[in-house]
């Protein structure tokens, strides 16, 4: 049974080790060279001190990964978000994917968060799918922007309104959130 938790920084190992496929057989990522667990457990709670970052386990072992990150540095952008999800090869197209980004989605609900993106490396028929069946919509393709495995690659650029374009509230960091409502939503997904 695929259980969803926050990660924690003993996490790094085996995120990484379900991260190295994509760096280096694929382009769905523009890293070159995979991060080493210890690499990824600084990256895990760096995230973790105000965005949420989410694990799907089977049997106590973590078979995927997401989480959130910052859009763009610049203080308007406060309300914005940057998601990405991370499947084990053998649970690809399992529903792990859908389950790790519904409650990603619902806890940056809490937290305030407005608008929601993703990179997307095209071609990438399946993550086309995937983020239009999540509600994203895509308004962009940045030509070119990346080079890997010898060539360059376009990105196209999805996004997700969650909530509306008033005035916005504060964002809540991660860390301060209701602990009971977020295991009600990891426990619901």
């Amino acid at each position: 049974m695929i259980k969803l938790r926050i990660a924690t920084p003993d996490d790094g190992a085996a995120l990484a080790e379900i991260y190295r496929y994509y760096v280096t057989d694929t382009t769905i990522t523009f890293e070159y060279e995979p991060p080493s667990g210890e690499e990824f457990s600084a990256r895990i709670a760096d995230k973790l001190t105000k965005y949420p970052y989410l694990v799907a386990e089977e049997d106590g072992v973590p078979v995927g990964y997401a989480y959130a990150s910052y859009f763009r540095e610049r203080a308007a952008y406060g309300w914005d978000a940057e998601l990405s999800v991370y499947v084990g090869r053998e649970k690809r197209h399992s529903g792990v994917g859908g389950r790790l980004y519904s409650a990603l989605i619902e806890i940056l609900k809490l937290q305030n968060f407005i608008n929601l993106y993703a990179w997307i490396t095209t071609p990438n028929p399946a993550s086309f799918a995937f983020h239009e069946k999540m509600g994203f919509e895509q308004f962009c393709v940045i030509p070119a922007v990346g080079y890997k495995h010898g060539e360059w690659h376009d990105v196209a650029w999805y996004q997700l309104r969650i909530a509306n374009s008033g005035a916005p509230k504060e964002i809540i960091p991660f860390p301060a959130l209701n602990g009971e409502k977020v295991r009600n939503i990891l426990e619901n997904h």
